[in-house]
């Protein structure tokens, strides 16, 4: 029985980039249906946070650095400041959804990111990942443009933030159970694997 599973993500968090070995480890080893969920950590008016202040490079530093050596994948702090928001990347994530690319998708988002240091916030940059993945031009401009895309991502934030209780990303929800942080490919396993067993929670 394929077991569902939910993976709510910020395009400018490195630790969903890092979770993205172990996903794909579960994917290897469990029969689950993977679904991207956009969680914009800081939509506006937030201010997003800025390189050159203190915070990011000391959690780079302190965590994200050692993390990414351990799962052997290479990143670095992104130079861009402040961090772009990331509500147009998600409005076109919809796009790739309804095109069975969302994964890809998001993994070349993060790459431009976290490996190439481009800004990510811009239309250009976008469209530029999206075709790169197989999207069309024309419809991708669209769906950067789209009252109806803008106001269902949106309401996806409030979903995941009021009805899941998501407030922190990494997460993923595994038929409703929900891992927080950066979970291993072998405890999302079990999460799996306990669904299976009768009479568990």
């Amino acid at each position: 029985m394929t077991t569902p599973v939910d993976v709510f993500i910020d395009y400018v968090c490195p630790f969903c980039f890092l979770v993205e070995p172990a996903i794909e480890g579960l994917k290897r080893d469990r029969d689950v249906d993977v679904t991207i969920r956009p969680f914009e950590l800081r939509p506006y008016p937030v201010p997003t946070l800025r390189p050159e202040d203190e915070y990011l490079p000391r959690v780079w530093k302190d965590a994200v650095y050692p993390m990414a050596e351990r799962v052997g994948l290479p990143m670095a702090l992104p130079s861009i400041s402040p961090q772009p928001r990331t509500e147009k990347a998600f409005m076109v994530l919809q796009l790739a959804q309804e095109q069975h690319r969302a994964e890809v998708y998001t993994v070349a988002m993060y790459r431009a990111f976290f490996q190439e240091d481009r800004n990510i916030g811009e239309n250009e940059i976008i469209l530029d990942i999206a075709t790169s993945v197989g999207l069309d031009r024309t419809e991708a401009e669209l769906a950067l443009h789209s009252d109806e895309r803008r106001a269902r991502q949106r309401a996806d934030h409030d979903f995941a933030a009021n009805t899941v209780g998501i407030d922190s990303v990494p997460s993923v929800v595994i038929d409703g159970h929900v891992l927080r942080g950066v979970p291993s490919a072998a405890e999302m396993k079990n999460a799996v694997d306990q669904l299976r067993v009768p009479g568990s929670t």
